[in-house]
């Protein structure tokens, strides 16, 4: 007889008898294997007709589900999918398609426990309210102060790595929101120290710019199922124009960031630094621990670049721009705190950043829903996950190359409605490095297969 047990985030495997993964562990006398490779320890002896005693679940109780979740058609196949999958794999669909819908449907079908993992606070809050809304019971919170284990819970990524030894053998069914978090060194102990065989993760923008994504199909299974903006936009997400505006910076503006940016083009060419590439870049940044010339350099680009971001002639655009889309629902975005600041005092308008309290945030989200606030502005704290009430024109004053701030940003202003028509507008400083900052992130992504 093989005794399997769960240990602190690992499967003890007693018996004498060597399976895949295990590895012997001469502490307890026993094999020991990461808790993700259960369902494949149990078909292994499942095939091999050795008799086993199973300890290693230890789930909340059931409760009942029930089911006021109606799915799209590409949602359903997206489904569908990933049950031939061995309920196993990642869908990629855009901001606003819907992924929160599939994954309750998928949970009322299950029936059985099941952990979501979300990158904030705030996404703890909106998976609770769409559990109890659709299938109309109470979950489970793990974070921000709060331990309750029920048969559904919602977890911050940080939580249910910290309590990975404790939560492991608690849930058959993983869900992760914004699965790109996952890939990186800390986090992708979750998927290894929880024993759940259904796997599911969901996100928008697959791709890392560090290429650690490739790993994830290992920790829970491949992409199943993939659509970008283009393949809804006009059916299920509102049609919607993108535009560029460039402006010129002011000549003091100028003259400060063609100096900084004299000393940091010198350094390069003194020290023959080709930059092709983010790696390339890193590179650079590794001299700034030991060459002080080269720290000096970096901070001089530093300066060049916050100069080109958070220009003068581009908040006189935005003004110009306000006034010709009276009452419009407005999103404008940036990537520093202080011009969310600078815009929200010149315009008297709310500003959300990871500043604001969790309380006057959502009054904040509220007032814009209900029409109370027309406009809003807000630095990358609402990129990712937050349903952002219906808006249908967005200004994009600054940010990082990366196309997943990008696609996310789009995406809080394509919720379909009636007659809608959504505009994206970049205000990009001329003749300066955010002219390839702004190409990198709007350049349209690779279609994930």
């Amino acid at each position: 007889m093989v005794y399997l047990s769960f240990d602190k985030g690992t499967l003890l495997i007693k018996g004498n008898v060597k399976t895949p993964y295990g590895k012997w562990d001469p502490r307890v006398g026993a094999y020991r294997a990461k808790s993700m490779y259960y369902p494949d320890i149990l078909d292994y002896f499942k095939q091999s007709k050795i008799p086993i005693q199973d300890n290693v679940m230890n789930v909340p109780p059931s409760e009942n589900l029930l089911n006021r979740v109606n799915l799209r058609s590409y949602q359903k196949q997206a489904l569908v999918n990933w049950k031939r999958n061995k309920k196993r794999g990642i869908i990629v669909l855009p901001t606003a398609a819907g992924k929160t819908y599939l994954a309750l449907k998928a949970i009322s079908d299950l029936k059985t426990q099941t952990l979501i993992v979300v990158p904030t606070l705030d996404l703890i809050d909106q998976w609770r309210n769409k559990i109890k809304d659709f299938l109309d019971i109470d979950s489970g919170a793990i974070g921000g102060g709060e331990n309750v284990v029920r048969m559904i819970t919602v977890s911050t990524y940080d939580s249910a790595y910290l309590k990975a030894a404790v939560l492991g053998n608690k849930f058959n069914f993983l869900i992760f929101d914004e699965v790109h978090h996952l890939a990186s060194q800390s986090y992708m102990q979750i998927a290894e120290m929880y024993a759940a065989p259904y796997r599911m993760g969901l996100t928008a923008t697959y791709e890392r710019i560090d290429e650690r994504h490739k790993i994830l199909p290992n920790l829970i299974g491949n992409i199943v199922f993939s659509l970008d903006v283009e393949d809804l936009a006009g059916s299920h997400l509102s049609p919607y124009i993108y535009e560029k505006i460039y402006v010129k910076l002011n000549p003091n503006d100028q003259k400060k960031y063609y100096n900084e940016m004299k000393v940091f083009r010198n350094y390069i060419r003194d020290k023959r630094i080709i930059m092709r590439s983010a790696r390339d870049f890193q590179k650079f940044i590794m001299l700034t621990g030991r060459d002080p010339r080269a720290r000096k350099a970096l901070l001089a680009r530093n300066n060049a670049l916050k100069i080109a971001l958070n220009s003068e002639e581009k908040i006189n655009l935005l003004a110009s721009q306000l006034d010709s889309h009276p009452g419009a629902k407005i999103l404008i975005f940036t990537l520093h705190n202080n011009l969310v600041y600078q815009i929200s005092t010149r315009f008297l308008i709310p500003s959300i950043t990871y500043q604001t309290p969790k309380n006057e945030r959502r009054e904040i989200l509220e007032r814009f829903r209900n029409g109370t606030y027309n406009i809003l502005v807000t630095s990358q704290v609402l990129d990712e996950g937050i349903d952002v009430p219906e808006a249908s024109i967005g200004y994009i004053l600054s940010g990082t190359g990366s196309s997943r701030e990008y696609i996310q940003r789009l995406g809080r202003l394509l919720r379909k409605v009636e007659g809608k028509k959504a505009r994206l507008y970049e205000i990009v400083s001329k003749e300066t490095v955010e002219v390839k900052i702004s190409h990198r992130r709007s350049k349209k992504p690779k279609k994930v297969a």
